[in-house]
């Protein structure tokens, strides 16, 4: 067993390292004890797993079931969870939150869709998607909102074309998702966001039933053993992962470049370093950090007995900077090799989409440096609005300027 340590009540969120390292609290329980017993707000126990094997470890292993997440999602953390008996019954077409052999039936379905060569293939256009974003954002004056005019609309493009949801749609289901993601709210309001853009979304799965037309919605929708609850919850799941996520790795991870002028320079002087400078902005920014398991059985992870019924709580963000698997881990370094990181999950519920976000963010850190050479905060960097309020963490905003003619 790891050493003793002060057993935390609730979890440590709080960014108060910087906007872009792990809650000192996380660190410390990492070095000390990476598999960490820890209070729920409501008294319950059950357990913090922080270090970078550990989180490996138990990501693989599927005793520790995934069905508790959908309680996570639509109950807020902060008003404490009951403690579990059994998993959560799954909630259709939503395989982010179900075990084999439910999550492999409907997860095979997609697998084609989003085959590395199939990506490859969309890298033109995604790169054209992005040029014309570009386009508007030089003819607007500066000081402009980043996240509004570029960092959400192109993998919301993005998602939108590849799913088969009308773009002209978005303000809704933006809103709607944007408010589902925040984490202290009534859970009148978390679960009226959340009917609201299932509504939507179930409408739009039942036309593409009756008329089916080019796009994953569709080829779903033609899979008759598929119920229209399960098509809606499945959609739900790709939508939102599909620009919430990619849309704060663009925002966040131009101010971490902002914020490091040297990293910047490297990267505009050698656009071959991009791709493994992606790899490790997304270990670096871990902007999808906290995800929830519930153990089946009695179970041994680094040292620990967790007992059947526990839940477990994990931080990707501290094992993405776990210096027993990273070199100097709280430094941005475009140079590293960050094979290996765990933003993308591990295990069966790996991220479906982790090529089409990597394809994106290259085209769009590329596009940025190469167009706007003289991009700069237009506001102190502690102005800067975090998203600390929600699940995925970015910028709320993000106010750049430039040179006029750079």
């Amino acid at each position: 067993m790891s050493q003793t340590v002060d057993v935390p009540h609730g979890l440590p969120m709080e960014r108060d390292a910087g906007p872009f390292d792990p809650p000192r609290e996380l660190t410390r329980l990492r070095d000390a004890r990476p598999v960490s017993p820890l209070v729920f707000p409501d008294g319950h126990e059950g357990w913090l797993v922080t270090g970078y094997e550990e989180v490996r470890q138990m990501m693989a292993d599927t005793r520790f079931s995934s069905r508790l997440d959908l309680d996570v999602v639509h109950v807020p953390y902060e008003t404490g969870m009951p403690a579990a008996t059994e998993p959560s019954p799954p909630m259709p077409g939503m395989f982010i939150a179900m075990d084999p052999p439910d999550h492999s039936r409907l997860r095979r379905k997609l697998t084609g869709a989003f085959t590395v060569k199939r990506m490859k293939q969309l890298e033109e256009h995604i790169a054209d998607i992005v040029e014309r974003q570009l386009d508007h954002l030089s003819r607007l004056a500066p000081p402009v909102d980043l996240v509004k005019e570029f960092a959400l609309p192109v993998p919301s493009l993005v998602i939108c074309e590849l799913l088969g949801v009308p773009y002209a749609d978005r303000d809704t289901f933006q809103a709607d998702s944007a408010q589902f993601m925040v984490r202290e709210q009534p859970l009148e309001q978390k679960m009226g966001a959340y009917l609201a853009l299932n509504t939507y979304l179930s409408e739009l799965v039942t036309s593409k039933r009756a008329e089916p037309g080019e796009d994953i919605l569709s080829d779903l929708a033609r899979h008759d053993d598929l119920t229209i609850e399960e098509l809606t919850g499945a959609a739900f799941l790709l939508l939102l992962a599909g620009h919430e996520t990619t849309a704060n790795m663009l925002s966040l991870g131009t101010f971490a470049l902002l914020e490091h002028p040297e990293q910047r320079a490297e990267l505009r002087a050698d656009p071959e370093l991009l791709p493994g400078a992606v790899e490790e902005l997304l270990r670096y920014l871990s902007v999808a950090d906290i995800f929830f398991r519930y153990a089946t059985e009695d179970l041994e992870l680094g040292g620990e007995t967790i007992t059947k019924g526990s839940t477990v709580v994990v931080s990707l963000l501290a094992a993405n900077h776990d210096p027993r698997r990273f070199e100097d881990p709280d430094a941005l370094d475009i140079r590293r090799n960050a094979r290996g990181l765990l933003s993308f999950g591990h295990g069966v519920h790996q991220c479906l989409g982790q090529q089409l976000a990597r394809i994106e963010m290259r085209a769009g850190f590329a596009g940025l440096l190469h167009r706007f050479p003289t991009l700069e905060l237009a506001v102190p960097a502690g102005e800067v609005k975090l998203r600390t309020d929600m699940n995925i963490y970015g910028v709320h905003e993000l106010p750049v300027t430039w040179t006029a003619g750079s």
